[in-house]
């Protein structure tokens, strides 16, 4: 029942370190809108748009993508080994002072 640091790079390479709510379940691309970040979010969290794409920065085990975020970036650009859809990454105490990346836009 905490907010967690998280750093989010924007596409223009400026820092925002940012508090994220461990108990409203969230997620990366929730915490990204709610801070006014330039993340469209076209589906709302369905991970079916790849518009809320990110590179996971820093050295934090997220586990594997779920089968609609790998189909989802295998159709995306500019995906990295480190790519991952911000909506399919909840909030919680494992993530204090994570450090994400924007991906360009399409």
């Amino acid at each position: 029942m905490s907010d967690i640091k998280i750093t989010i790079i924007d596409r223009e390479g400026q820092r925002h370190e940012v508090d994220a709510p461990t108990d409203m379940n969230m997620n990366i691309m929730e915490v990204c809108k709610a801070y006014d970040l330039p993340v469209q979010a076209v589906c709302g969290g369905m991970a079916m748009c790849a518009t809320c794409q990110c590179y996971i920065i820093s050295d934090h085990d997220l586990g594997e993508r779920n089968d609609d975020e790998e189909a989802m970036l295998w159709e995306a650009s500019f995906v990295k080994d480190n790519s991952r859809l911000g909506c399919q990454i909840p909030i919680t105490e494992d993530l204090e002072g994570l450090v994400i990346e924007l991906a360009p836009e399409e």
